[in-house]
């Protein structure tokens, strides 16, 4: 069964799609530890980050990397942290989350919520600063 990832790239679940190529594609998570949280999967289903081709894993990151520099001119952030869990989602993926105070990466933090409207603005914000 596809992952919940390969159904949102699919178009078969909606997301608040930030940038997308040929192999990769970046959307804001539903459940943010901050405003601009976003996670970036190769299109390619992978349960496993590091199982992932040295070529895939090279391209991922410098997509990742593409993503964050938007999301920093995009959200008022001291820097871009980056996260790598992978137990929850099946499907290799990269958490880049807008640090202001510096312990957003704490996954224990209780996530945020924010209106359908402010999702799709910041989305749309992020992806003009490509």
């Amino acid at each position: 069964m596809a992952s919940i990832f390969t159904m949102i790239i699919n178009g078969e679940i909606p997301s608040y799609k930030v940038a997308e190529d040929e192999h990769y594609y970046a959307f804001l998570d539903i459940n943010p530890m901050q405003k601009g949280h976003t996670l970036v999967v190769p299109k390619r289903e992978e349960d496993y980050l590091f199982d992932l081709s040295d070529e895939e894993l090279a391209g991922m990151m410098v997509f990742a990397k593409k993503v964050a520099k938007a999301i920093k001119k995009s959200i008022s952030c001291q820097r871009v942290g980056v996260a790598v869990v992978g137990l929850d989602v099946p499907h290799a993926h990269i958490h880049l989350v807008p640090l202001v105070e510096g312990n957003e990466l704490n996954f224990s933090n209780p996530k945020k919520q924010f209106p359908k409207e402010e999702m799709e603005a910041c989305a749309k914000l992020i992806n003009s600063n490509l």
